[in-house]
């Protein structure tokens, strides 16, 4: 291949020298960028690594304060007179009723998703085009 040596003019050099270098001079500047990418993307998948491992602890502690807070709860109601079994049923029931209430949301929420619907009729109108190329009645394409 053919490349720029000090003291040589590029003047002096014929038009596929030329092409030759510009594309290999190309070649390694993508070959360099894309290694470049490759290193910063496993930095970055280390660090997404070890912040996910972080989050996942942090629920958990918070799934066991859930469970000490929810036990203090029912404690707190056997001190205020309800019997044992009582106070542990309100505080599931007081669980089960905020269960419910998300369970309600996220099912409005979702109802609530239109699945792209101008995407739908976009690709339905471009496709129509393809099939009905200019005025005439007779489709150009099948599908």
């Amino acid at each position: 291949m053919s490349e720029a040596l000090p003291g040589e003019r590029v003047e002096d050099k014929s038009l596929g020298e030329l092409v030759a270098l510009a594309s290999s001079s190309v070649s390694d500047l993508i070959r360099a960028e894309m290694d470049l990418a490759k290193l910063e993307l496993k930095a970055d998948a280390k660090k997404a690594a070890l912040g996910s491992v972080m989050f996942t602890i942090a629920a958990l502690i918070g799934g066991l304060i859930v469970i000490l807070l929810s036990i203090a709860f029912a404690y707190g109601l056997v001190a205020a007179g309800i019997w044992h079994w009582a106070a542990f049923l309100i505080v599931a029931g007081v669980y089960l009723l905020l269960a419910l209430g998300l369970i309600a949301i996220g099912y409005f929420r979702i109802r609530k998703i239109e699945g792209a619907k101008r995407t739908r009729r976009t690709l339905k109108d471009d496709f129509t085009a393809l099939r009905h190329r200019g005025d005439s009645g007779d489709p150009e394409l099948t599908g």
